[in-house]
């Protein structure tokens, strides 16, 4: 298995501190709701953009 990747570890991170391991570990990504998705995707952004403003 390659190692993840910087985006792939922020992902992950937002996930646990959303309460959703357990289902992402169970169904995978493609099995949360449109709004999960959408919450990881948003905390991932803007965690990105304050990552460059720093």
């Amino acid at each position: 298995m390659k190692p993840l990747s910087r985006e792939e570890r922020l992902k992950y991170e937002v996930a646990r501190e959303l309460g959703l391991m357990e289902k992402l570990m169970q169904v995978g990504w493609a099995g949360l709701t449109t709004a999960e998705s959408g919450r990881i995707g948003g905390l991932c952004g803007a965690r990105k953009k304050q990552r460059k403003e720093t």
